[in-house]
């Protein structure tokens, strides 16, 4: 099955690529690579909350902004060289705008990382960084880089 067949079957519809908010290009391919630029959790053009985790944000709801981070690098990864080129996800690395003292981040990154697991199953396993981070672009509370293999 391809990946393009697998997102149907979950019922999941790749969204517009997020036009670059600064001077740089939403993914970009070396040799077998291609590395995303960071995505922020947009959501039909417009960040759904803006905040840090662990203050006005939760860990729960930042999980699903994580999920949203990895869609859309998968919709960087797929203007670039088309989803169904992918072999397997390499890395994933997240970024948290955490309130003092909250020390989740590995939770909230989990969020993308299931979602890979769901779409792409062995081939979606990954290294991984979560990082927790003072402020991110625009305030938005999670954002997500993807390096992945291409056949």
């Amino acid at each position: 099955m391809s990946w393009s067949a697998r997102l149907k079957e979950l019922g999941i519809e790749l969204p517009a690529v997020a036009a670059p908010v600064a001077a740089y290009v939403p993914a970009a391919r070396t040799g077998s690579l291609v590395y995303t630029s960071g995505q922020l959790p947009f959501v039909a053009g417009a960040l759904p909350a803006t905040g840090k985790v662990g203050g006005q944000i939760g860990a729960d709801e930042a999980k699903d902004y994580a999920r949203t981070c990895a869609l859309n690098a998968l919709a960087a990864v797929d203007a670039l060289v088309g989803l169904d080129s992918i072999t397997r996800i390499v890395k994933v690395v997240g970024f948290v705008a955490s309130a003092e003292g909250f020390t989740g981040q590995p939770a909230v990154i989990n969020g993308a990382s299931e979602f890979l697991g769901e779409v792409f199953g062995e081939a979606g396993q990954h290294a991984r960084s979560a990082v927790g981070v003072a402020e991110l672009p625009l305030g938005a509370p999670v954002e997500v880089e993807l390096i992945v293999e291409i056949g």
